[in-house]
């Protein structure tokens, strides 16, 4: 007999909390989405389990479906729940810079197999469409692509958690949603989550943050055309997309209330660590970049105007696996003194590159 399942679906609906903490850092109503908690450790569960669960619904043949992802490690870690969830095999790809303690837990999590090619994502992604798909149809499976973030139905997922957020705020509107991009799935689900509701005619702001060296977006918007980077300098390497889909560039180009900013890695340390400190919550460079707009100023530098004690921003605390209590431990020993120059309020201005895509104050 099977296990029971306690859930309907392949992600679940996060809280969403005030935080005291940082709300006293940043001079308003800050709010974190908790999607650390997801059954892979990231949103990533939301749009990759949506997908996948209508593929599946919608094979005619659902007995042979085997999923197959390429990923930098959590929309690998998704796809592999997601599937063991709808009881199927998943087969994961990765770049070769993929740590080896991310490869073990795509392994433990039950991926049928793990393949690491390429030094970025984009080769892995190619190998993964030219040679292993091709030979999955010639066993006669029916593969399905599970691509990280370019997929009208990952979007889907993703703006679920506008809605969560609709109802948690019990009638409220956030005046600023701040995420993070690598190629821009994330970002495009909030967005379109955002227009459902008519909140972007009503003000709000979505602050979609980089980090130098994996700033696709940023680059995009700051040189006026779609960017792909030659390579992914940064640290935070599950934002290493060398480019974003096209809906990404869309909205970047057109939607006013969209502000891209980016970060130094050191900064996205840097709120790592103090979302350690301050909450008890680890998260990777990818989150803590979102994180790092609560001190110093630089959420009212990225916004580009006052914070007001009332404004109620909400921080997608999109998780990710690629973390330990010996890394967070480490950005501390490196960057704990990255803000000494900070007044006890923490309002002075501090060296930054959070700045909109029109700025040159980062180059």
């Amino acid at each position: 007999m099977s296990p029971p399942k306690i859930q309907d679906n392949p992600w679940i609906e996060t809280p969403l909390t005030e935080s005291a903490a940082l709300s006293k850092a940043a001079g308003c109503r800050i709010f974190l989405k908790h999607d650390h908690l997801q059954p892979s450790g990231s949103f990533k569960s939301r749009g990759l389990g949506y997908y996948m669960r209508t593929a599946l619904s919608s094979s005619p043949n659902p007995s042979k479906v085997h999923f197959y992802c390429s990923s930098g490690g959590n929309a690998g870690l998704a796809c592999v729940y997601a599937a063991r969830f709808l009881g199927r095999p998943a087969t994961v790809v990765v770049p070769t810079s993929t740590k080896a303690f991310m490869v073990a837990k795509l392994r433990a999590a039950g991926a049928a197999e793990v393949l690491q090619v390429g030094a970025q994502w984009a080769l892995a992604d190619r190998y993964l469409r030219e040679e292993v798909l091709p030979q999955a149809r010639e066993r006669g499976e029916e593969p399905v692509y599970v691509m990280p973030f370019d997929h009208s139905d990952i979007w889907t997922g993703h703006a679920s958690l506008v809605e969560e957020i609709k109802e948690q705020l019990k009638g409220a509107r956030p005046d600023v949603i701040v995420c993070s991009s690598g190629g821009g799935g994330l970002f495009i689900g909030i967005c379109e989550g955002v227009e459902r509701q008519g909140w972007h005619e009503q003000g709000t702001k979505v602050v979609v943050m980089g980090t130098e060296g994996a700033d696709a977006l940023w680059q995009s918007a700051k040189q006026r055309k779609q960017v792909k980077l030659e390579r992914i300098t940064s640290k935070a390497t599950s934002l290493g997309s060398s480019y974003i889909c096209d809906r990404a560039w869309e909205l970047v180009s057109i939607r006013d209330y969209v502000v891209p900013a980016r970060l130094s890695d050191a900064e996205a340390a840097m709120g790592a660590w103090r979302f350690a400190d301050d909450e008890r919550i680890l998260v990777e460079l990818a989150c803590g970049v979102n994180v790092a707009l609560c001190y110093g100023g630089r959420l009212e530098k990225a916004l580009g105007r006052p914070v007001r004690k009332d404004d109620i921003v909400v921080i997608e605390v999109c998780g990710g696996a690629a973390v330990t209590v010996e890394m967070v431990a480490e950005w501390k020993n490196e960057y704990g003194s990255l803000d000494d120059t900070l007044t006890a309020k923490e309002t002075a201005t501090v060296p930054s590159a959070a700045t909109n895509g029109d700025s040159t104050a980062s180059q």
